[in-house]
């Protein structure tokens, strides 16, 4: 069977493209994209990726109320809620820590569902 080797991109709308794009490279280091065909692009490490439907009437943790959750890997959990705390972004730590790692929650400027996630 032919596979999929990742994701190439993540789409979504937006009441301000520009200004959620530099939100997201302040905050998260996720370049916004290129303007040109040559411009660089943010490039993820490998990883593991989840691709996880759940019921349509699911609520909570990882998704928000636009019903989709975005899940970024990080190397250092406590480090960058530090740096989003320093920029003024309210960050919620699991207290427990899982067989898989550690998680924290936050919201962008519109209010999408984001988790970070430090894995074991």
């Amino acid at each position: 069977m032919e596979r999929v080797t990742g994701i190439g991109g993540f789409f979504f709308r937006s009441s301000d493209p520009e200004s959620l794009s530099r939100w997201y490279a302040t905050n998260l280091g996720v370049e916004p994209p290129p303007q040109t065909y040559g411009g660089t692009v943010w490039t993820q490490e490998a990883g593991a990726t989840v691709l996880a439907p759940f019921p349509s009437t699911f609520e909570g943790v990882p998704l928000g109320p636009s019903g989709w959750g975005l899940n970024f890997r990080v190397g250092n959990l406590d480090a960058i809620v530090e740096q989003l705390r320093g920029n003024g972004v309210d960050v919620t730590v699991d207290a427990e820590v899982y067989p898989n790692g550690r998680f924290a929650q936050l919201s962008d400027p519109e209010g999408n569902a984001i988790q970070l996630w430090e894995p074991t």
